[in-house]
């Protein structure tokens, strides 16, 4: 199986944006992975629904979107109604997450849970068999182009592990810093999709890196 993936659109060129997605639209990337960031829950403030929405009306592939914000669950059903069709929220940021999984999937969505780097996969133990996506966050979330942090290999181990234990067709997701160099071992460890964000768009030849990304399989 080649692996899924989703550029990270937050390290494209907004000035451009519309022709960034036609881009991906004619691309081998199978989502556009949308980082919605409040300045609170990371240190960083990135876009809202008005430019999802703008997203949406051009992109022909599914928007993957991750909430990298608090008090996720007063907004999904904005965000499925803007366009979103994965909703990842971070387990750090859900007083009751086994709720906002049920809220997601009641729009739709399929339902992800995102974990920060300090964060134990063991604490999905509860509700692993209940959502249809992981995101591990290989870098400190909050900034495109950081350093992707090599403990994340034993932790895609450990998560495997207890996806199979829980019988949860749930599919892991690397979110930072995944580039050429560290996707083989990643999907040899058992990722099924790669978020790449400046490592597309800063690159000579995204599409061609792209492909690249799709091929390592």
């Amino acid at each position: 199986m080649k692996p899924i993936i989703a550029p990270s659109v937050l390290a494209s060129d907004f000035a451009n944006l519309q022709s960034e997605v036609e881009m991906l639209n004619e691309s081998q990337a199978d989502w556009l992975h949308i980082d919605i960031m409040d300045g609170r829950f990371v240190p960083n403030i990135s876009f809202g629904f008005p430019v999802l929405q703008a997203i949406q009306r051009h992109a022909k592939k599914p928007l993957d979107v991750h909430l990298m914000i608090v008090e996720p669950e007063l907004y999904i059903e904005q965000f499925r109604e803007a366009g979103a069709e994965i909703i990842s929220v971070h387990l750090e940021a859900c007083n009751h997450l086994h709720r906002t999984i049920q809220q997601i999937k009641a729009t739709g969505a399929k339902a992800g849970i995102a974990l920060n780097p300090h964060t134990s996969v063991q604490l999905l133990d509860d509700v692993i068999a209940d959502v249809d996506l992981v995101c591990l966050m290989s870098v400190n979330p909050g900034f495109g182009g950081q350093k992707f942090i090599e403990n994340t290999y034993r932790k895609i181990e450990a998560l495997k592990n207890l996806i199979i234990a829980r019988n949860s067709k749930a599919l892991i997701e690397i979110d930072g810093g995944v580039n050429q160099q560290n996707a083989p071992l990643l999907l040899e460890k058992g990722a099924d999709a790669l978020v790449a964000g400046s490592f597309v768009f800063n690159s000579a030849d995204p599409l061609q890196t792209i492909a690249n990304l799709k091929n390592q399989a």
